[in-house]
């Protein structure tokens, strides 16, 4: 088959490497520097395979469907590359257009699932591989694979898992779309169950220590992408007139009486801060733009200025 990849990141860089792997024939690559601003890991894969690198904004102009068809594009598979594309593009391979999305749908369209999922303490997640139509994350399932996400996973860790799991799914849609457009699956996603969720982090990025202390640790870990700069950024907290990043946490499962922010005593390698129910341990910050020890920080008896725990 003809195939034209449009992605992002390890995982697309992955999923390239998998086309070119069973013998497919690499029509071309959409992909851009990163977020951060590294290089985009598809192009040195790209340059192995003297394969055409394209911006990969030109697949929002619908006339580039025409390319598609010039080049007698297959199959086009779209991995972590958050550019929305032209009905026209999608509608131009011979197959069809695929979209590897990191998380069940349609529970969790949208984007950063994956740490939505952590926060909002979901046990199990999935990837889905599914048809791209018009609308974002709304096209028909034609895979998905699920797995457990576990009491101390990260936003990273589960973003890794989807990959992980995902490349299997790819595999299962060269296999069956070169039997042709009727052999992939294609299951229409439930009605009236579909939730979207934004590229920004609740309470605007900031911790509210008025929230339970499992809802405080899953909020911390969504957002821990470590050593990679997380989509969120850490959540931030004021204390007197101090702002700081809470970059790890742990759960004591100490009763608080203590009103939420209070600031308790240094114990097990960190300070302890009151949630709405129980002391949360804060093992990692950052203040003044840098890494700072909890104790440094934070004294007893102080407190978090409370945040309205608002989604």
């Amino acid at each position: 088959m003809r195939v034209l990849v449009v992605g992002q990141e390890a995982a697309g860089a992955q999923a390239l490497r998998l086309v070119a792997e069973q013998g497919h024939d690499v029509v071309g690559v959409l992909t851009g520097p990163e977020a951060d601003g590294r290089a985009s890991p598809l192009a040195d894969i790209a340059g192995t395979l003297a394969t055409t690198v394209l911006d990969p904004a030109r697949v929002t102009d619908p006339g580039f469907a025409t390319w598609v068809a010039d080049h007698r594009v297959d199959l086009l598979l779209n991995v972590h590359s958050l550019r929305i594309a032209a009905a026209a593009v999608l509608a131009a391979p011979r197959v069809g257009s695929f979209n590897l999305h990191p998380g069940p749908l349609p529970r969790y369209a949208g984007l950063n699932t994956q740490s939505w999922a952590i926060y909002e303490g979901q046990s199990r997640h999935a990837v889905t591989l599914h048809w791209m139509a018009a609308e974002v994350d709304e096209g028909p399932i034609a895979y998905e694979a699920w797995f457990d996400i576990g009491p101390d996973d990260t936003g990273l860790r589960v973003a890794a898992n989807c990959a992980r799991h995902g490349l299997p799914l790819v595999a299962r849609l060269l296999d069956d779309a070169a039997r042709g457009a009727g052999a992939v699956p294609a299951v229409a996603q439930a009605p009236g169950e579909r939730r979207w969720y934004s590229r920004a982090a609740p309470h605007g990025g900031r911790l509210p220590w008025s929230l339970p202390a499992r809802r405080v640790v899953d909020l911390v870990r969504a957002a821990t992408y470590a050593p990679f700069t997380s989509p969120w950024g850490w959540p931030r907290g004021t204390i007197g007139d101090r702002e700081v990043e809470i970059v790890r946490v742990a759960a004591t499962s100490l009763a608080a009486e203590a009103p939420p922010g209070t600031v308790g005593e240094a114990a097990d390698g960190g300070v302890r801060v009151a949630a709405a129910d129980e002391w949360v341990l804060v093992v990692r910050l950052r203040a003044d733009g840098r890494p700072l020890p909890p104790a440094d920080v934070l004294e007893a008896g102080q407190r978090f200025a409370v945040d309205a725990p608002v989604t």
